[in-house]
């Protein structure tokens, strides 16, 4: 593993820079997602039309993910960081300017192949200061973006009932970004570990990659049923009252971000093998508590294990991949998100296939299944 040059700035000033990255990240998207009603009513879209249109942002995510790690290998992170933080609440003032469906679908695009080159950039640097403190620290950046997404709703709510339009509301977020900017840049990592030229590009990932991949994966499934069906989930099986159908959401939601910020405690004690090993028991335990004892208190229970066992195994993965002696952190991170993010994009639908066949208790229990899947894969990794 390369040694750094010298940094020029604390360890301290460089993690406040990089979390306040963390924050931008999350808290675009998080604004973005708390308009979404009002853009779908001003454009006249149906539910379905609303399906298609927002395909446009994984599929922008995919679409950047081969070159978004030659990018951040070939200019380093710290460029890219900077690059993408900057476009990043630039295209989501563009949201807010559109007046066409097809306008819609370009600017989602835009913000998802951005969105996908701001997370490799500021994970690669996160991972670089991870191994200057010889410790994990990645699990609370990722909190930081979860406690940005509850930032953001909050905001979005605030601004929805002063009857602010999106275009006045992305500008806020877009002014609260560059602040941040100018602010903490400077004291971002110059250089990233691992950085060697002659390391491959572009090659399929080695086993351990392709695992840690696999591993992202399960994990990817079980946030992106948790993010589209844990509401539906509420209102058809839990058939909690209307006010409280968003309970399940809201208990998995806080405490994934609660177990980001403790995630790093834990590895530090348990070490990163086993925190994964339990994470995929705590997800199969939550769903199957959820699918056995449908009601409002044991569902909120089984969806905040749930919330619980997911925290921390998408950071540490990025974690573990970062250090890649056979890629740089930028390409690793690349390949382990391609696989992972097919399953934030793949379980969603699955769910609904399979509740459309059978009903939506099934589908969760597949979704267990795949939970577990972590603790196996995990068994089966060297780290």
């Amino acid at each position: 593993m390369d040694t750094f040059l010298v940094q020029p700035v604390s360890k301290r000033a460089a993690r406040l820079s990089i979390g306040a990255f963390f924050f931008i990240a999350g808290l675009c998207f998080a604004s973005w997602a708390s308009r979404i009603p009002d853009i779908k009513l001003k454009l006249g879209l149906s539910d379905g039309g609303l399906g298609a249109v927002l395909f446009a942002l994984p599929v922008g995510l995919m679409v950047s993910l081969p070159f978004s790690g030659w990018l951040v290998h070939h200019f380093g992170s710290r460029k890219m960081v900077l690059l993408s933080a900057v476009l990043y609440p630039l295209i989501l003032c563009n949201i807010g300017l559109v007046q066409a469906t097809w306008q819609l679908v370009l600017v989602l695009f835009a913000f998802g192949l951005t969105g996908n080159l701001f997370n490799i950039a500021v994970n690669t640097q996160a991972v670089s200061l991870e191994v200057l403190y010889g410790r994990s620290i990645m699990a609370s950046f990722h909190g930081i973006w979860s406690l940005a997404g509850f930032t953001g709703a909050s905001i979005g709510t605030l601004m929805i009932n002063f009857h602010l339009p999106p275009l006045i509301h992305f500008c806020i977020i877009t002014g609260t970004a560059y602040l941040l900017i100018a602010l903490l840049y400077r004291n971002s990592l110059r250089q990233d570990i691992n950085a060697d030229d002659d390391r491959p590009l572009f090659a399929k990932p080695d086993a351990t990659l392709l695992k840690l991949g696999l591993i992202a994966m399960c994990c990817m499934v079980c946030e992106g049923a948790m993010f589209d069906w844990s509401g539906v989930y509420f209102q058809k099986v839990v058939e909690a009252p209307k006010g409280l159908i968003p309970l399940g959401y809201t208990a998995f939601m806080s405490t994934m971000a609660g177990g980001r910020f403790a995630g790093d405690k834990l590895v530090a004690r348990v070490g990163t093998l086993r925190v994964l090993q339990i994470s995929g028991l705590v997800i199969a335990t939550g769903l199957i508590v959820a699918i056995g004892f449908p009601s409002i208190v044991t569902a909120t229970v089984g969806f905040m294990l749930v919330g619980i066992g997911v925290s921390s195994v998408v950071p540490l993965v990025y974690g573990v991949a970062g250090k890649s002696t056979v890629f740089s952190p930028g390409v690793a991170l690349a390949a382990v998100s391609t696989i992972g993010y097919l399953g934030f994009l793949a379980g969603p639908p699955m769910i609904g296939f399979i509740a459309e066949g059978v009903n939506l208790r099934v589908s969760f229990a597949v979704i267990a299944v795949l939970g577990f899947m972590t603790t196996v894969i995990a068994s089966k990794t060297k780290f």
